[in-house]
């Protein structure tokens, strides 16, 4: 696997995309949606936000309670089966192709931004 995107101006990235630290609040079973995925409550901390996340094989409800996510904040909102996902969790695959949410290293304050 090699970097395949062409290279961007870092300025306009950061203008253009906002990501944000946020602490998941509440995770419940979306039994709805087609793909294996929970509606999460993520704190930003002058709001909270939903999400439909991915993250069913490599976390139990009771392990992403609590812990800080980093997200996508300005994608708009997308309707899945009848929820609205206000923000994008972001993770990568691991081996097995499931999902691995990525945090701080550290806990920061709820709505830091990434840059």
């Amino acid at each position: 696997m090699g970097i395949e995107e062409p290279d961007i101006d870092p300025a306009q990235f950061l203008e253009d995309v906002e990501m944000r630290v946020g602490t998941v609040t509440t995770v419940d079973d979306f039994p709805e949606a087609r793909k294996d995925v929970y509606k999460l409550e993520v704190d930003f901390g002058e709001e909270t936000r939903q999400s439909a996340a991915g993250l069913t094989d490599n976390y139990s409800k009771d392990q992403l309670q609590g812990r800080q996510v980093v997200a996508v904040v300005n994608l708009g909102t997308v309707n899945i089966a009848g929820f609205e996902s206000q923000c994008l969790v972001i993770g990568v695959d691991d081996d097995n192709g499931d999902v691995v949410h990525l945090q701080p290293e550290q806990p920061v304050p709820d709505g830091s931004r990434i840059y």
